[in-house]
């Protein structure tokens, strides 16, 4: 099925496995495609007719990735946003039914209501640092559960083969993690801005190699935003809980959890050993804030700083607080 070419059209694809489901708003047509090579190569020349002002998917757990990479490389208006956004504006509109062609339909006029800011399509060494990243998360997560479940079966007295197993599959799983850490720093070396960009962060006291890299892959837009919009962005900026005469706590949500967590661990390490840092924290703790509300200030600050470091391109010390 040929789309209709319009000056004033808004696409959405919902992307699963094996088909691609695709709107074009406001003439409504819509047809599926094989999400193979082949039919992104097809659905890529159909949507280059058409005059759209933006090309609406959902972060799919990866399988977007190469029908956004076709679309980018032909310099088409494509944009990934976030499902859960989408969700909420479908229930706003009062659509609760959920099939591919009902998303695709409704990415379409979450587009052209929301109209999405477009954002540049991640490069290849971009795209790499974070799969690895990705991983070394996943690694770390399963051998935390590892060495808990070997703790237990010591204390439960469980059999030896079953502790040896438990033991060797710890020692695997610190092998891998070194092995993605070694091909992690690898990638960030050869890139030479990357590398420069890397050198920086490495900088700041609390900031090691896996936050660097999660900051430099999961968040691009970081030196090119103010402070408000960059903690907004990333979840760490207080949002108002107010109605009427009620005024209520201020809470951090939404933004990027994957960067949230590695910011946490960061912030953690930099109350210990970042001067600038430490003595933010306790100010804030003598000011009676909670321990948790100092440190998700220290996160903020934190990242503020680095923020503000790549703006200018200047290292840690020539920073001021």
């Amino acid at each position: 099925m040929n789309p209709s070419t319009r000056a004033t059209s808004w696409v959405g694809i919902d992307v699963s496995k094996a088909t691609l489901d695709v709107c074009v708003q406001p003439t409504g047509a819509q047809w599926q495609a094989p999400n193979t090579s082949a039919g992104r190569d097809a659905l890529v020349e159909q949507l280059a007719s058409v005059a759209a002002e933006r090309i609406v998917l959902e972060a799919s757990g990866g399988y977007e990735a190469l029908v956004v990479a076709a679309l980018a490389s032909r310099e088409l208006p494509v944009v990934v946003v976030n499902p859960r956004q989408v969700r909420d504006f479908a229930r706003a509109t009062g659509q609760l039914a959920k099939t591919d062609r009902i998303d695709a339909q409704v990415l379409a006029r979450f587009g052209e209501a929301i109209r999405p800011e477009l954002r540049a399509v991640p490069d290849a060494t971009t795209r790499t640092v974070r799969a690895l990243v990705s991983r070394h998360r996943q690694l770390q997560e399963m051998l935390t559960m590892e060495q808990n479940r070997l703790v237990s079966a010591a204390v439960q007295d469980a059999p030896e083969p079953l502790r040896d197993q438990l033991g060797e599959h710890i020692d695997w799983l610190r092998r891998q993690l070194r092995d993605v850490d070694d091909e992690l720093r690898h990638e960030l070396q050869a890139s030479p801005v990357w590398r420069e960009r890397e050198n920086l962060l490495r900088t700041i006291p609390g900031i090691g190699p896996v936050t660097s890299a999660t900051l430099l892959s999961q968040v691009p837009e970081l030196g090119q935003l103010d402070r408000k919009a960059i903690a907004k962005l990333v979840g760490v900026a207080p949002l108002n809980h107010d109605s009427g005469t009620l005024r209520g706590t201020r809470h951090v949500w939404g933004g990027r959890g994957a960067v949230r967590a590695v910011l946490y661990m960061a912030a953690l390490v930099a109350t210990r050993c970042n001067a600038t840092i430490r003595d933010f924290y306790t100010r804030l703790r003598a000011a009676g804030k909670p321990p948790k509300v100092a440190l998700v200030a220290c996160m903020r600050k934190l990242l503020v700083l680095c923020n503000a470091m790549l703006r200018a391109n200047t290292p840690w010390r020539s920073i001021t607080p």
